[in-house]
């Protein structure tokens, strides 16, 4: 059953005042600040939304059910990408990564999909966009960022280790490929008691970008086949 009125009345008041030294190295602290009934076409879910003290950025958890105090809650953590989940960019899997985890966690008894305000794995949009023009010119997603002064990944997952204490969450089954998930929730006090392949057929426009987050950045996705290995002179770069 999803939160009752009492329980988001209980929620909102006990959350209304909360001050804490915050989590990761930026010390953010987030509190939740509405909460809200959620129908969609993937599931009847409740939205609850965060403020955070530090940059003013809103996330949002997607309770299905009633996961406060559970364990081995199936947990999703998806990073915003309005290209890919508002536009349907075919460039990446982002918007069926979301829909296939919505769909995923509305099976389960409980579940939560956190929405996490990191675009662009965290460079932002308009960097984004920066960097597809550099892949539409040969390079892979990790050369492209790095030749713009960033990490392969800015991600971090301090403030989703956060918002699953706020709901006091004990443990998550994660829905994931990727193992930095794993270790920073890990390293953030969560108890992660499993983890929930998240494998998304490819297309061709992101063969070539999931081969590089499996190749390059370590993601389980093993659903791709053997790496390739390109002869000499071949050119294998898509945009």
């Amino acid at each position: 059953m999803a939160l009752t009125a009492d329980e988001i009345d209980h929620i909102l008041a006990s959350e209304a005042d909360h001050e804490c030294p915050g989590f990761g190295e930026q010390k953010v602290c987030v509190k939740i600040a509405a909460i809200a009934d959620l129908p969609t076409r993937f599931g009847h879910f409740q939205a609850v939304a965060f403020w955070n003290n530090r940059d003013g950025k809103d996330h949002v958890a997607i309770l299905h059910g009633n996961p406060v105090g559970r364990e081995q809650v199936p947990t999703r953590l998806h990073s915003e990408c309005l290209t890919g989940d508002a536009l349907g960019s075919l460039r990446c899997d982002c918007r069926d990564q979301l829909e296939v985890a919505l769909r995923a966690i509305a099976s389960h008894e409980c579940g939560i999909v956190l929405y996490l305000r990191q675009e662009g794995r965290g460079i932002g949009l308009l960097n984004k966009l920066r960097a597809y023009g550099l892949q539409d010119r040969g390079l892979d997603t990790v050369e492209a960022n790095l030749a713009l002064g960033f990490r392969d990944d800015e991600r971090e997952y301090s403030i989703a280790a956060h918002m699953l204490h706020s709901l006091r969450v004990k443990s998550v089954q994660l829905l994931t490929n990727n193992p930095r998930k794993l270790e920073e929730l890990t390293q953030h006090g969560v108890v992660v008691s499993g983890r929930l392949p998240h494998l998304i057929p490819p297309n061709e426009f992101n063969r070539f970008y999931l081969e590089t987050k499996r190749d390059r950045s370590g993601h389980m996705l093993d659903h791709l086949g053997k790496p390739h290995v390109p002869e000499q002179g071949e050119d294998v770069r898509v945009g």
